[in-house]
């Protein structure tokens, strides 16, 4: 079960990091079409084919009903990553927020 379940966390971190590709991409100079191929947008679009596999490889083994809430996480990492790395505003609203999402994922997964 172990390989299942980080397969999942995989996923979750290839999306992430393909989030904040396309962030990077979308951020430069020229027309939507310039965007669709800078290079970090055609990796983070290659990145999110990646968690998709290792998402279905998850839901091998794992219920949907913890696998999907459990993707949630990357919402939180987004976020703390955009205020961090990106430096965009993350008040104390989003903090919140955070917050509940990790407490919900912990909850989703306690009996799982």
């Amino acid at each position: 079960m172990t390989l299942y379940y980080l397969s999942l966390a995989a996923g979750i971190l290839l999306g992430v990091a393909a989030q904040l590709l396309l962030k990077v991409g979308a951020t430069g100079e020229g027309d939507f079409m310039a965007q669709l191929f800078r290079p970090q947008t055609i990796i983070g679009l290659g990145l999110y084919g990646m968690a998709a596999f290792f998402y279905i490889i998850a839901l091998r083994k794992i219920p949907v009903t913890v696998a999907f809430p459990s993707v949630a996480l990357s919402y939180a990492i987004i976020a703390l990553l955009g205020f961090l790395w990106l430096k965009e505003p993350l008040g104390i609203g989003q903090i919140a927020g955070i917050a509940m999402i990790m407490a919900g994922v912990v909850l989703v997964n306690y009996h799982a």
